[in-house]
């Protein structure tokens, strides 16, 4: 698999995480804190995609601050892709 492709691969799927976990969430009676373990994943896994350089630290850092302004409601994707 050549890097555009892999980069991709990892881009997207990550992306769309991020959107599904913020929905869920911003809609969720209890709000984060029931869906805590997929959150702690999709940080890790955004820490793990930038440690292997599928995706840059900046592009990691656009993709989570897009999310966080779609869904102003779910505060945990303000804090940043690194932070946690």
């Amino acid at each position: 698999m050549d890097a555009p492709t892999r980069h991709e691969r990892t881009l997207r799927p990550l992306e769309a995480r991020l959107e599904a976990l913020a929905v869920v969430t911003e809609r969720a009676p209890g709000g984060a804190r029931r869906y805590d373990t997929q959150i702690d994943g999709v940080f890790a896994a955004t820490r793990h995609a930038v440690a292997l350089e599928l995706i840059s630290q900046d592009e990691a850092g656009a993709i989570w601050a897009a999310v966080a302004q779609r869904h102003p409601g779910a505060g945990w994707c303000h804090v940043g892709p690194l932070a946690a």
